[in-house]
């Protein structure tokens, strides 16, 4: 007998192959069975006219600090993620000298946009080393499998003290001991390196992470580290200005180490290689025995604009910010007055002082790049859906309109603001990429951006919107599910989980994928001391299982908490398979 049973269901198993009606069978943490199947189960569960989908694999999150206290590890758990990856883009919190706690904090709240109260609140720092921090991980059990990379900043500042969190160049001794202290970490466990060269990354006080600024011979020296542990990806989020040659030095060090190299391509309007040209330069390399991969995020990177989000078009101007640090009932009551309102629309922002001056100009003034966020909204909004349209057809100004849509729902109104990978009013730009073996789904950033970007439902919107409801070119189901399953796990070299098949971890999906649907984000107030973040639930979930036990139940968590900490690459252990007898 199975411990479980799932029968009837729509079998996408995750290698690309044609779905097929079949019956699912669980012993453990394993699936032991697949087909047309005889043996009954302790629980069983009907999938009849639903999809059976191998959990996803997310790996391009940031729960570094809230997986030390958060067993749920929501939004990602609530849209049938059951791995993550952290540790992304050069931050995270280990290495960590007692001295340098209250340091990363800042440099991941400022990179990250997690609030600091939170992080401090929440996290015990019952660690200093990487293994040490692999080991606290241990002590909390959760509805997701995690893994992490060993993170360049913290490593930076570790070794080199306010000369490497300053961004100085290292000695090749530090070098030397950075390279060190990575293949330790990897030795522990870790999956990987991370290091991020773009300047909008900063810590809270403004400084670039350490490690942006990084020379070739430092990166290749550092990423020796991974071919002496024999295993390890070097991920990495850039600028990639053309002027900086980031491909060549990629290319190298992974030819030098055999170890893959992935980096965050995105469309941008602002500076850097158009995408096309970074998947070009990507596979001039690959073609010279390079092995690097492109993650490739599905939808526009939208900043969520609203009164009680990080950002709104008003944010900079004085009116707004002479109540910003106020509680929300006074800046409720602001709002609702007509001459705070009239003022507020008469003024200009101030300058920011900073690198996001252009970012807070665009907020301000880009409404044909801005639009209204209503029950249903489509992620690929058209020209004629923008603010600068809505405005001109109500005969107001856009900022009246803005202001005024803000206000909807006692002040919850949000406007989506793709700033990044959105171009020409389309995600035509994507659809060779997600054919592509050189690309991977990723960049949710799940667990970070708390009160600017929610990304982490980008697994049900790359069903809803890609797979189903499209209005251009669509991507078929088997394709989708391998791309977000198999393709993620096996970058990691998680062999045993990605895939549907007999020996392979009981992680599962059983979704309706015609009620799937996307609802809108709201803001939450339920991080430690009262910490923000945006929050988007859906709904078409049936059932989410990880390593055999039902996590989420109609979207509800059952309590379950299976998820264990994730040490290097995983291995297939095959134990005994049931045969799959016909009836």
């Amino acid at each position: 007998m199975f411990d479980l049973k799932i029968s009837g269901g729509l079998v996408v198993d995750g290698t690309g192959n044609r779905a097929e009606v079949m019956d699912v069978g669980v012993i453990g943490d394993r699936i032991v069975a697949m087909g047309d199947l005889i043996e009954n189960g302790t629980e069983e569960i009907d999938a009849t006219g639903r999809i059976v989908i191998p959990g996803f694999v997310d790996i391009h999150t940031h729960y570094d600090g809230q997986a030390t206290w958060d067993q749920e590890m929501a939004p990602s758990s609530w849209h049938g993620v059951t791995t993550v990856v952290m540790g992304n883009c050069g931050v995270g919190f280990a290495p960590a000298a007692p001295d340098r706690q209250e340091w990363l904090v800042g440099l991941m709240e400022g990179v990250e946009d997690i609030p600091g109260s939170a992080l401090t609140e929440g996290m015990t720092w019952n660690w200093e080393s990487f293994p040490e921090y692999l080991d606290a991980l241990e002590g909390l059990d959760r509805a997701v499998d995690v893994a992490a990379q060993v993170p360049h900043g913290a490593v930076r500042a570790y070794v080199m003290g306010d000369r490497g969190a300053a961004d100085e160049e290292p000695t090749e001794t530090e070098i030397a001991r950075m390279s060190a202290i990575v293949e330790e970490g990897l030795t522990a466990g870790a999956v990987g390196f991370s290091t991020s060269r773009t300047i909008l990354h900063k810590s809270i006080d403004g400084e670039l992470v350490p490690g942006t600024t990084a020379t070739k011979e430092e990166l290749i020296g550092i990423g020796h580290a991974l071919k002496r542990a024999g295993h390890g990806v070097f991920e990495m989020a850039s600028d990639l200005l053309p002027e900086w040659n980031e491909f060549e030095w990629m290319g190298d060090l992974s030819r030098e180490t055999g170890a893959p190299v992935t980096f965050t391509a995105l469309e941008s309007p602002i500076k850097g290689l158009p995408f096309k040209d970074q998947l070009a330069e990507m596979r001039a390399q690959n073609r010279k025995g390079g092995n690097i991969v492109a993650q490739i995020s599905m939808r526009g990177t939208g900043l969520i604009l609203g009164w009680r989000s990080t950002f709104h078009p008003f944010s900079q101007r004085p009116s707004w910010k002479a109540i910003a640090d106020k509680p929300w009932e006074e800046q409720w009551q602001q709002l609702q007055d007509a001459d705070f309102r009239s003022r507020l629309l008469s003024e200009r922002g101030e300058p920011t002082g900073s690198d996001l001056q252009l970012i807070a100009d665009l907020m301000e003034t880009a409404h044909s790049m801005q639009y209204e966020m209503l029950p249903g909204f489509n992620y690929e909004p058209t020209v004629e859906e923008s603010i600068e349209q809505r405005a001109l057809a109500a005969g107001v100004s856009p900022d009246e309109y803005v202001y005024d849509f803000m206000m909807r729902g006692e002040g919850s109104g949000m406007i989506y603001f793709p700033l990044l990978n959105y171009a020409n009013g389309n995600l035509d730009f994507l659809e060779g990429a997600l054919d592509s073996d050189d690309c991977v789904n990723s960049l949710s950033d799940g667990g970070a951006h708390c009160g600017t970007i929610c990304d982490a439902a980008a697994t049900t919107f790359m069903l809803q919107h890609w797979v189903r409801d499209r209005a251009g070119n669509r991507v078929p189901l088997e394709r989708a599910i391998r791309r977000q399953c198999h393709d993620t796990a096996r970058l990691y070299g998680f062999e045993d989980r990605g895939v549907l098949a007999p020996g392979l971890l009981a992680d599962l999906n059983v979704i309706d994928l015609e009620s799937l649907e996307l609802h809108l984000p709201t803001v939450a107030f339920d991080l430690p001391a009262g910490g923000r973040r945006l929050l988007q639930t859906a709904s078409g979930y049936d059932y989410t299982i990880k390593s055999g036990r039902v996590t989420f139940r109609g979207g509800k968590s059952t309590g379950e908490y299976p998820g264990r900490v994730i040490r290097g690459p995983q291995a297939v252990s095959i134990p005994p398979v049931i045969a799959s007898d016909s009836r």
